[in-house]
């Protein structure tokens, strides 16, 4: 049975923590990628039998496919409290969330956010074709405030350019 009840809204804060590119396509190597987030689009998800009704956000991350090259990969969020953990996982290897302290869903900041991430395979059975897909988002090694996107003064003296 199809849950129905749990859709998050686009601006929900929460306390848990727990593809294709069109023309020519691209198969990377299963491992581990740096990449950047290079578009993001609302949607609708119509529900599953694992996921009920609920808004999705179609991500654009753009691997680095090493000598220059970059793919894009396709990724589906979806804003429903079954997914609370992959959000945060997310959000953390963007650098926009920390364990353990409360899960905030700004989209606004996500475009041009660099990551790693762990990309294998999804095997489409019908059509007998492999995609690219992103397995999990990688913390990002613990850096100073001020690399993690966030404006922080070096001294009290030192004003934060607006």
């Amino acid at each position: 049975m199809t849950d129905t009840n749990g859709a998050l809204g686009w601006d929900t804060q929460t306390v848990e923590d727990p593809g294709g590119d069109g023309g020519s396509y691209t198969l990377l190597e299963p491992g581990e990628y740096s990449f950047t987030i290079a578009e993001m689009k609302r949607a609708q998800h119509n529900g599953s039998a694992k996921i009920g009704p609920c808004p999705k956000a179609i991500v654009t991350v753009q691997v680095d496919a090493g000598g220059g090259e970059t793919v894009n990969v396709y990724h589906n969020l979806f804003l429903h409290t079954n997914c609370t953990g992959l959000l945060a996982q997310f959000f953390a290897g963007i650098g926009l969330h920390r364990h353990g302290e409360p899960l905030r869903l700004d989209w606004s900041r996500i475009v041009g956010c660099r990551g790693r991430c762990k990309i294998g395979h999804w095997h489409n059975k019908e059509k007998d074709q492999k995609y690219n897909d992103i397995k999990q988002f990688l913390d990002p090694p613990e850096q100073p405030a001020q690399n993690r996107g966030l404006l922080v003064p070096k001294s009290e003296s030192e004003e934060i350019p607006f």
